[in-house]
């Protein structure tokens, strides 16, 4: 086995442009799979990073099996050639849970790697990686009933990377709540919820225990006309600057303690002006959520694990 100097950066689905923009100058590209030497840089469009690639040479398909679990226990197949006998490799390896997962649930402390074949007797791998999700990827146990749309998934995965919700009785700001899906979601915790949008929400949600909800434009309600919130949420369909304005005015309000905002972008392009001032903000982090589209989350919650990101 020979360590390589450097990082492998797994490109989010369908955004693999984005990380190319991003991260610049690179080593090699395997389909989704971006090798660059050298220090570790910084970068957001991702489902997962490999942080000790190596490459492994092996005889045998049931020869590079044996030596990945001697290295370890989990090992997620990442095929970008070979996939056949990429397969071949992995049933021979212990499965991995697969599942949807029925939320709220403790993500599991165990390492997670990764390999890929690069050609018939040869393979690159990392035993640590920052997601603990195979590839970064899971699914959620669906409510097909409750919530008005899927958006809910969003706010629940980045509440599991951070290991923290709200407690049932914390107050929450839903900034742009219609139609009512993180809305739903923080009322089934228990929160008391002030759903904010110039949109009514669906009266099925807006009927909740515990929530309230307001008509207006969420970005010109001063943080002293709400008052204390144990969270602020906003999944509002806005341009970043407008965004980070808006939180910032929180930010020094002190009204605030948790955070977790969806940045959208725009057309086909990353505002990284933009996201490099969410990601400055002391105690926080940008991240490209599973479950996320031409968005990324910056998250800023006390006690947060951390999971999900390098």
């Amino acid at each position: 086995m020979r360590k390589l100097e450097g990082t492998v950066y797994h490109a989010a689905r369908g955004w693999l442009p984005q990380l190319l923009e991003e991260l610049g100058e690179r080593d090699r590209l395997d389909g989704e799979l971006v090798t660059v030497l050298g220090p570790r840089r910084r970068a957001r469009w991702v489902r997962n990073t490999w942080l000790e690639p190596f490459l492994l040479d092996f005889e045998s398909v049931g020869e590079a099996a044996r030596l990945l679990k001697d290295i370890q226990r989990n090992w997620a197949p990442c095929p970008t050639r070979l996939h056949r006998r990429t397969a071949l490799v992995a049933e021979r390896l212990p499965s991995l849970p697969s599942k949807p997962k029925r939320f709220p649930f403790e993500v599991p402390d165990v390492p997670m790697g990764a390999f890929t074949l690069l050609d018939e007797h040869r393979l690159l791998g990392s035993a640590r990686c920052s997601s603990p999700f195979p590839n970064g990827q899971f699914d959620f146990e669906e409510d097909r009933e409750g919530p008005p749309s899927r958006a809910y998934r969003k706010l629940w995965e980045a509440l599991a990377l951070a290991g923290t919700r709200p407690a049932p009785g914390e107050r929450c700001l839903d900034a742009g709540a219609s139609p009512g899906g993180w809305t739903w979601a923080l009322a089934e915790l228990g929160a008391e919820v002030l759903a904010v949008d110039r949109a009514a929400l669906e009266p099925r949600i807006a009927a909740m225990p515990g929530v309230s909800a307001m008509r207006h434009d969420a970005f010109t309600l001063k943080p002293e006309d709400v008052g204390p919130v144990d969270w602020l949420f906003s999944d509002v369909i806005c341009y970043p600057p407008a965004l980070y304005a808006w939180v910032e005015k929180w930010l020094e309000s002190g009204l605030a303690r948790n955070f977790v905002c969806t940045i959208k972008m725009q057309g086909a392009g990353f505002d990284r002006a933009s996201t490099d001032l969410f990601e400055a903000i002391p105690g926080s982090r940008v991240l490209h959520l599973w479950h996320n589209r031409h968005e990324l989350t910056w998250i800023k919650v006390e006690g947060d694990r951390g999971l999900g990101s390098p």
